[in-house]
C-alpha cells in the first residue's frame, strides 16, 4: 500500500487535488474529518476538551461548539498548544487504525492523507511521498477573500500562522501548481498518478526496485537541491529503522557541491552489525527501498583487503521518479569510513574534485554500449579501478588533515 501525504497552505487548492486523486482511484483520508470525529459527543476526545476548556465549549446538544473553541485558542498560544495535545494524538491514532484496516482490505491501495498541518507537525517522513499544492500567497489571499468571505487582513493573519512556503517546499517530493488554469492542474495530477504513483505502488507491493534512467551527468537541481532531497530520504529511513540506525549520511557525487553527477542519490545508513542490517531489510522495503540481492559487498581496498570487512546490504528505491541507492554498512567498518572520507576529500580538494569529474565523463563514454535496465550499475562498476588507484592518496589526506568521520 502506497501512503501519500498531501498538504498546502490555506486556499492553495489542496482539496481540488484530493478530489481529483479520489476520482482516479485513491483512497482519500481527510485529517479534518478525523479531527471532527475524535471530538464527537461521547468520545474521550471531547471529554478531554471539556475538562481543559470548560463546558461552555459545547452547545445545548452536547456537541462541540467549534466557533467558540476557536475564539478561545486563536490568540492564546498556550491554549492552542493544549488543544493540539488533545486532538493530534487522537487524530493520529484514528489515522493509524484506518491505515491498518486499508492495508488488510486493499493492499494495493494508494492512500492519500489530506493533512493541513503536515509540515508544521513534522509528519513528512511517515509517507512514501509528500505532495504539496502550491500557489503564490497573493493568489491564496484573493481566493480566501472571494471564496471564503474572509477579509484580506484575516487571510494574511491565517497564512502567517501556518508553515511558510519554504518550509512546505522543503518537505515536498512533488509540488503541484494550482495557480494555473484548472485543466492544467488536473493534467499534472493525472500524469503524476499514471507515471509515478501507480508504478510506485506496484513496485512497492512486489518488493522491486524501479528501473533507472539513462546514466548521464547533470548539475544539481536549483529548485529542489540534491541535499534537500537526500534529507527527506534519510528522514524516512531513520524513522523506518528506529534504534537499529546508528547514523545516516548523504554520500556519493550528489553530496559534493559543484560536482556534476548522475541524478541518483547515494545515502549510507550505519548499523551496529550485519545482523541488524538483515533486520532492517523488511522495514526499509515497506518504506519504499527494497533489498537488492547480489550487491552485498564493496570492492576491498589495499589497506583492508579482507572481503569480509566490506560486506554490506544494498537497497534501492521503488519510486520510478527518484533514484536512490541505500548502502547499509556497519558503522566504523572500512566501507563505511571510505565512503565518508572520499566525500569529504572531494568537498575539500578542488583538484581531486576536477580529476574525479574527468574520470566520470570518461567512464560514462566507455560503458555507453553496456547500459541496460539499470545503466548506473555498469557505470558504478567501471569506476572501481579509480577508487582503488586513489586509495593511497585518500589515506594520506586523512592522515595529513587529521580527518575524522562525521556522517
Amino acid at each position: 500500500m502506497l501512503l501519500i501525504g498531501l498538504t498546502g497552505g490555506m486556499a492553495a487548492g489542496k482539496s481540488t487535488v484530493a478530489r481529483r486523486m479520489a476520482r482516479l482511484g485513491a483512497v482519500v483520508v481527510d485529517a479534518d474529518v478525523l479531527a471532527r470525529e475524535v471530538v464527537e459527543p461521547g468520545t474521550p476526545g471531547l471529554a478531554a476538551v471539556v475538562e481543559r476548556f470548560g463546558s461552555e465549549v459545547t452547545g445545548e446538544s452536547g456537541a462541540l461548539d467549534r466557533a467558540r473553541l476557536a475564539a478561545l485558542v486563536f490568540d492564546d498560544a498556550v491554549a492552542r498548544a493544549d488543544l493540539e495535545a488533545i486532538i493530534h494524538p487522537a487524530v493520529g491514532a484514528a489515522f493509524e487504525e484506518r491505515v491498518a484496516q486499508l492495508a488488510a482490505e486493499r493492499p494495493d491501495a494508494i492512500v492519500v492523507h489530506d493533512v493541513p498541518l503536515l509540515a508544521e507537525n513534522g509528519l513528512a517522513p511517515r509517507y512514501h511521498l509528500v505532495l504539496v499544492a502550491d500557489a503564490p500567497e497573493a493568489v491564496r489571499i484573493e481566493r480566501a477573500v472571494r471564496e471564503r468571505g474572509m477579509t484580506e487582513d484575516a487571510a494574511r493573519a491565517r497564512i502567517a500562522a501556518q508553515a511558510s512556503d519554504a518550509q512546505r517546499r522543503a518537505v515536498a517530493d512533488v509540488l503541484i501548481d494550482t495557480a494555473c488554469a484548472p485543466e492544467e492542474t488536473t493534467a499534472a495530477v493525472d500524469a503524476l498518478w499514471t507515471e509515478r504513483l501507480v508504478p510506485f505502488e506496484r513496485n512497492l507491493r512486489e518488493g522491486r526496485r524501479a528501473a533507472r534512467p539513462t546514466a548521464e551527468l547533470v548539475e544539481d537541481d536549483a529548485a529542489d537541491p540534491w541535499a534537500q532531497q537526500a534529507a527527506r530520504v534519510l528522514a524516512r529511513l531513520e524513522l523506518a529503522g528506529g534504534d537499529l540506525v546508528l547514523d545516516a549520511a548523504h554520500i556519493g557525487s550528489t553530496s559534493v557541491p559543484g560536482l556534476p553527477a548522475k541524478d541518483v542519490l547515494d545515502v549510507q545508513v550505519g548499523v551496529p552489525s550485519l545482523a541488524a542490517a538483515a533486520l532492517l531489510a523488511p522495514r526499509f522495503g515497506e518504506a519504499g527501498f527494497p533489498l537488492v540481492a547480489g550487491l552485498g559487498q564493496d570492492t576491498p581496498k589495499p589497506d583492508a583487503p579482507d572481503p569480509e570487512l566490506w560486506r554490506k546490504a544494498f537497497h534501492a528505491n521503488a519510486d520510478p521518479a527518484r533514484p536512490v541507492n541505500v548502502h547499509v554498512r556497519v558503522t566504523g567498518s572500512p566501507g563505511w569510513t571510505w565512503a565518508l572520507a572520499f566525500r569529504d576529500w572531494l568537498r575539500a580538494d578542488p583538484a581531486a574534485r576536477e580529476r574525479y569529474r574527468r574520470v566520470k565523463e570518461g567512464v560514462l563514454a566507455e560503458v555507453a554500449d553496456q547500459l541496460g535496465e539499470h545503466p548506473t550499475h555498469a557505470y558504478a562498476e567501471a569506476k572501481e579501478p579509480f577508487f582503488t588507484e586513489v586509495d593511497g592518496e585518500l589515506t594520506a589526506w586523512r592522515e595529513r588533515t587529521g580527518w575524522q568521520p562525521r556522517p
